[in-house]
């Protein structure tokens, strides 16, 4: 039973046991006389077992061991609950240090075992030259101002549990195998694995807790980081060669030159460098993360145009209709009269249109193919597709980009270039995309205007719709954001479906108000959106599914109904949707009654408009599995270290990892198969990159 208990958490071997640490450090429980115990009270007791015995409960299930246990001050009973092994191990006649709390039935052990003080009553000694003790039955006793380490516990298991278990795990884990080279370990001044396990768990002192806390979150990072490094290397050196893209330069440049447009600084590095791997047999794998509005489809259609000017082909898949639709109309614009051409796939393209589109593809009368997952399907055949392009690729599962990957020629692989729009800060793409290189797009294009946010309460949003009624009648656009499609009765939220429909009879009834959400099928969606690119509609009310790609230079107004429920990046996403164009955009974020941490996030929104700085401050705020789609990117879940509190310790094995290699001639050593090999099982072939 407490085998499956522990397995449901993930405790399934001594291995996972020594590394469930302690989360914290407290002081341990005063130690005093029997006579001095306070019913309730935590106490720790130095005392001599003068007998012990099982006696029998009636109740089934129920186990109960006493103790008469004494010291100078006099004798108490002792209990322990359904731990019927203590009446083997504590023995009549030996001291123990003992923990637990008087009550009405005795002084009640916890459940970790006691610990033998030895014939002379003096405290066990703290410290590894204890440890192979084999008179030491339990946890190490804990000295007048010590700490004990809070272990993590559960709704079934208790901490004292755990702790019981993590003492007698520790007292095997002689047997670890030391995975930090020993140059990396005498030239960091670093404790060995067993040692710091042990005194992660059970610390002599404050300071002998963090050495061995720090130890273990750098050996978590410098194996995670080797992982990648080896995934990187495998990545680039051991696929199939891909198609050099020799000769389409001159077609990209030339098509740059004709732009409406200056690229900016951040555009142009990006283009250099991804027109350099473009042109080599080693596939490309590269992350383009960009701000807002910082121009990443114009750097995309740009390595597109270059294969194009190759005589290849090249995939552009989004995760939804809206955005491949809104990509296509892009490409449209901005391709227009460069003689490329190419085609949109999705789940709504009628047959007909389809078989049509699937011929000129395998044909090679296509350049470009634009689409969603219709993309993975198997009549889908490109003809020499060379460059793939993912966009929001954390939306995608490692075996979707994969199929993608192997729609090139035969004996092939494709250049592979990622894009988010989901700023993550330096030491989590460290950890999420180690195995590829990322090119970061913090400027925006010249003339951009910035964006006024404005955070009101229930009480104030007569002022958003005022000055959104204001812009509209000027002839500009407006977007109205709700977090549910319709009224549900456990949240109390406006509903993106109800909403519409009062805002055309209300606030909003001298405007055509248009509406757009999930649950829609493709056609309502597609004309939903080009009603309001036309400006056939002037407020679209809507869910989240505009948070990504809409492009719509006259939208200057975006209301967020209900902004408490959005995460940081995902407010700052919707933001970015106005203020496109050549007039300035406001973004209203109407909260309803909400927690300190949600004032918080929307007062750093309103005070901060860089995508990059709020993606810090929420890594600061909630942490690196919380952050919007971070967990989905493949951030390893990481036992000790902790994002970014280790950002020194990740850049310290990222450089001695650096420097064994260069010192070994690579990872492939014979001398660092031992380390790699239990990295690969720590963090799995990928680095846990899902």
């Amino acid at each position: 039973m407490l085998e499956e208990k522990a397995r449901a958490i993930g405790v399934e071997t001594i291995f996972d046991l020594l590394w469930r640490v302690p989360r914290a450090y407290g002081d341990a429980p005063e130690r005093v006389l029997l006579g001095d115990l306070e019913p309730g009270v935590s106490a720790t007791v130095l005392v001599v077992v003068n007998s012990i015995r099982r006696i029998r409960v009636r109740r089934r299930g129920l186990s109960v061991v006493e103790a008469k246990i004494a010291d100078s001050s006099g004798e108490r009973k002792a209990v322990w609950f359904n731990q019927p092994w203590i009446e083997n191990q504590v023995k009549g006649g030996a001291a123990y240090v003992m923990e637990g709390r008087l009550d009405k039935k005795g002084f009640v052990v916890s459940a970790q075992e006691p610990t033998d003080a030895g014939a002379d009553e003096v405290p066990v000694a703290e410290g590894p030259a204890r440890w192979q003790d084999a008179g030491a039955t339990g946890p190490p006793g804990l000295k007048e101002g010590g700490i004990r380490g809070r272990h993590p516990g559960s709704q079934e298991l208790r901490p004292a549990r755990w702790r019981g278990w993590a003492w007698q795990a520790c007292r095997l884990a002689g047997d670890l195998v030391e995975p930090l080279p020993s140059s990396i370990l005498e030239e960091r001044g670093l404790a060995g694995a067993v040692s710091a396990i042990r005194e992660a768990h059970f610390p002599q002192s404050e300071e002998s807790s963090v050495l061995a806390m720090a130890r273990l979150a750098y050996e978590e990072l410098f194996l995670h980081q080797a992982v990648l490094r080896r995934g990187r290397i495998a990545g680039r050196s051991g696929g199939p060669p891909a198609i050099p893209l020799e000769g389409g330069e001159a077609t990209s440049k030339e098509w740059i030159k004709g732009l409406p447009f200056e690229l900016t600084g951040d555009q142009r590095a990006a283009v250099s460098a991804i027109s350099g791997e473009l042109k080599a047999t080693v596939p490309m794998r590269r992350l383009l993360m960009g701000e807002v509005g910082s121009g990443k489809t114009v750097v995309a259609l740009e390595a597109m145009l270059h294969a194009a000017g190759s005589g290849a082909q090249s995939a552009l898949m989004a995760p939804t209709e809206v955005l491949a639709d809104q990509h296509a109309a892009t490409v449209s614009r901005l391709l227009s009269g460069s003689g490329v051409t190419f085609a949109l796939l999705t789940g709504s393209t009628p047959p007909e249109a389809r078989t049509r589109l699937l011929e000129a593809l395998a044909a090679q009368n296509l350049d470009i193919l634009i689409g969603t997952h219709a993309l993975l399907e198997d009549p889908v055949v490109f003809s020499r597709l060379a460059l793939c392009v993912i966009d929001e690729e954390h939306r995608f599962g490692v075996r979707q980009r994969g199929r993608l990957d192997r729609k090139a020629p035969a004996g092939h692989g494709a250049h592979i270039l990622h894009m988010t729009a989901t700023p993550i800060p330096r030491t989590l793409s460290l950890t999420a995309y180690g195995d590829l290189d990322v090119t970061e797009l913090r400027q925006l294009p010249a003339g951009r205007l910035p964006i006024s946010t404005r955070v009101l309460n229930e009480a104030s949003r007569a002022e958003a719709f005022e000055h959104l009624r204001g812009e509209v009648r000027g002839g500009r656009q407006a977007f109205v954001v709700c977090p549910l499609i319709e009224k549900s009765e456990a949240l109390q939220a406006r509903a993106a479906i109800e909403e519409a429909e009062r805002l055309r009879e209300t606030e909003l009834s001298e405007f055509e108000v248009g509406l757009i959400h999930g649950q829609m099928n493709s056609q309502q969606k597609a004309l939903a959106m080009l009603a309001f690119e036309d400006g056939r509609t002037d407020v679209l009310v809507s869910t989240t599914v505009i948070e990504v790609g809409i492009d719509v230079p006259n939208a200057t107004v975006m209301i967020v109904e209900g902004a408490e429920r959005f995460g940081l990046s995902q407010l700052h996403q919707l933001r970015g949707r106005v203020g496109r164009g050549r007039h300035a955009g406001a973004c209203f974020l109407i909260a309803g009654s909400s927690g300190a941490s949600s004032a918080r996030r929307l007062a750093a929104l309103a005070k901060e408009s860089d995508g990059f700085r709020l993606a810090e401050i929420d890594l600061e705020m909630r942490g690196e599995g919380e952050i919007t789609g971070v967990r989905q990117h493949g951030l390893p879940r990481f036992a000790v270290a902790r994002l970014p509190r280790d950002e020194e310790l990740l850049e310290a094995a990222r450089s001695d990892l650096d420097r064994l290699a260069e010192d070994s001639g690579g990872l492939d050593g014979p001398e660092l198969g031992p380390m790699l090999e239990l990295a690969g099982r720590r963090f799995g072939p990928e680095g846990i990159r899902r």
